[in-house]
């Protein structure tokens, strides 16, 4: 018996950073996913194998001694495997079309994925179980992990965060992703904003009721279906990133580059590398390699519905 699930990627539409502080952020999962399946092995061991790399460790291992990247699989692993004295090890494998370490939830989307598929292997769960269980996944290699990507990944679609609100969208968002190829690092940019948030106080107060704002507006735009203000408030998003100084000169250029093909282009995520979010209409689309540097990575997304999905298939062993 093999168990599978898949789950998507994630864009931060608006909101990241000041989330942390209390406003809200939107998010949304995009039609990149990454698919675990599951098996049953008699070896007494937990064996991963991915395009990072490949794991085979005892059941008895702890999620602590294994590399980070493996870290909340063998976690999970394990906590199904001791619950279950019938189960004598697991074979899990992953595979993904979501770029890695570029704030396109590639870590969220495995750890959600992967919860349902070794879970599906023992018993059904409901999706809010397969969450509790993803985030407790994702917190062993980032601690102060909010859940806000693993929520988006197990519903799809559009959520408004924290109060894990669906959007329904009434316009076909198209969203060009491009790559800086700079690795972020969240930590940083978290400190920076911290750091920016107690030289001047009174400034961040005003930048999160303006972002609060914001947001109310956005959503009036989606059902009003007016792509135009929407596209006009990502740039406006990225007005307040860049005081808070989460950008750099790389993602200036990228922005301004895209900036004649598009209705609104704004950094995604952490900021100070990673990606760029651009809402670009269908005619447009073919034009934007010739406006990016040719080492940069790009390519369309749509807004994924379908969230979480899972499958369990059983065979008969070949004697």
């Amino acid at each position: 018996m093999k168990s599978i699930a898949s789950a998507p990627g994630k864009i931060i539409l608006f909101g990241e950073h000041f989330v942390v502080h209390g406003t809200p952020a939107i998010l949304a999962a995009i039609n990149k996913r990454v698919t675990v399946t599951s098996t049953f092995t008699e070896n007494k061991t937990i064996k991963v194998n991915s395009e990072l790399g490949t794991l085979d460790v005892p059941i008895s291992s702890s999620y602590k001694e294994a590399k980070s990247k493996f870290r909340p699989f063998v976690y999970l692993a394990n906590k199904m495997i001791n619950s279950n004295q019938n189960a004598n090890g697991l074979e899990i494998e992953i595979n993904s079309d979501i770029p890695v370490g570029v704030g396109l939830g590639s870590s969220s989307a495995c750890c959600v994925a992967a919860a349902a598929s070794i879970y599906g292997l023992f018993k059904e769960l409901s999706s809010e179980e397969i969450l509790k269980m993803s985030i407790e996944a994702e917190k062993t290699i980032f601690p102060d992990t909010s859940g806000a990507d693993c929520t988006v990944c197990i519903y799809g679609g559009m959520i408004e965060y924290p109060n894990v609100k669906k959007i329904d969208n009434t316009f076909d968002l198209n969203l060009l992703i491009a790559n800086s190829m700079i690795p972020h690092n969240t930590k940083n940019s978290v400190e920076k904003v911290n750091k920016f948030k107690e030289n001047d106080e009174e400034r961040f107060s005003q930048l999160c009721d303006l972002e609060t704002k914001l947001i109310d507006e956005v959503i009036t735009a989606m059902k009003n279906n007016d792509a135009t203000t929407f596209g006009l408030k990502m740039s406006e998003n990225q007005k307040y990133l860049e005081e808070i100084q989460v950008s750099n000169d790389t993602l200036r250029d990228m922005i301004s580059s895209l900036k004649e093909i598009s209705l609104g282009t704004k950094i995604t995520g952490a900021g100070d590398g990673g990606c760029v979010i651009a809402l670009v209409k269908d005619e447009n689309v073919s034009k934007v390699p010739a406006l990016l540097p040719k080492y940069k990575e790009c390519f369309s997304a749509k807004i994924d519905t379908k969230g979480m999905t899972r499958e369990l298939v059983e065979w008969k062993r070949e004697k």
